[in-house]
């Protein structure tokens, strides 16, 4: 993504002519912890209770949906909200997915994913879990899935809008600060940067001198 306007006013400017479309596209950052905890708590119970996996067995395979969200993460950041866009149309769609975040970064109505884009991509990976995996398996690897996302989305907002101390959390600071400062084309991970790593994204460093 070219590096154009950036503004660090809290506002954005305004997306759509439509009263509730330009609602849709804002979100205070606590609502997806009240949509989605009781849906991990509901499958978690599930696979738990009802399908009555063995413990381990839970944890592992909810370790795997935590471990799959933050390729899904890094991809969708990637090759999703970062695409070439071509035509005038194709700009708009980019500046709704993404470009608006990048022009106003400290917007807080607009750091976490609205419900009505949220709600149907959780619902899509839901079923696309269910044709490799059996039901109550689903239940833990979505549990898992949905809480590395929750992660995402609650970090993402902090990364903007705290000050902190811990050393992992300022690191992680510093990394997406520089994917929306410094180069866009580096730093896709948002809740980590793993994938950055193994794909060769991370943002060059100065080689120390000796």
């Amino acid at each position: 993504m070219p590096k154009n306007y950036v503004s660090n006013s809290p506002e954005s400017s305004r997306m759509f002519k439509s009263d509730l479309f330009e609602s849709l596209s804002k979100v205070h950052y606590s609502v997806p912890l009240f949509i989605f905890v009781p849906v991990i708590i509901y499958f978690s119970w599930k696979s738990l209770s009802e399908g009555g996996l063995p413990w381990h067995t839970f944890v592992l395979t909810v370790i795997g949906g935590l471990f799959f969200w933050t390729f899904t993460e890094y991809f969708m950041h990637r090759f999703v909200f970062h695409f070439t866009p071509r035509g005038k149309f194709m700009e708009r769609i980019h500046f709704i997915f993404h470009g608006v975040h990048h022009d106003y970064p400290n917007d807080a109505r607009r750091l976490v994913m609205p419900p009505s884009v949220s709600i149907p991509l959780a619902t899509g990976f839901y079923f696309l879990f269910t044709i490799f995996l059996s039901e109550y398996y689903v239940a833990a690897f979505f549990s898992g899935f949905m809480t590395g996302y929750l992660f995402y989305d609650m970090s993402h907002y902090a990364l903007h809008h705290a000050n902190f101390k811990s050393p992992f959390w300022k690191k992680l600071k510093k990394h997406h600060m520089q994917h929306h400062y410094s180069d866009a084309s580096k730093g896709y991970g948002v809740s980590s940067d793993i994938w950055d790593r193994v794909f060769g994204s991370n943002e060059k460093r100065p080689q120390k001198s000796t």
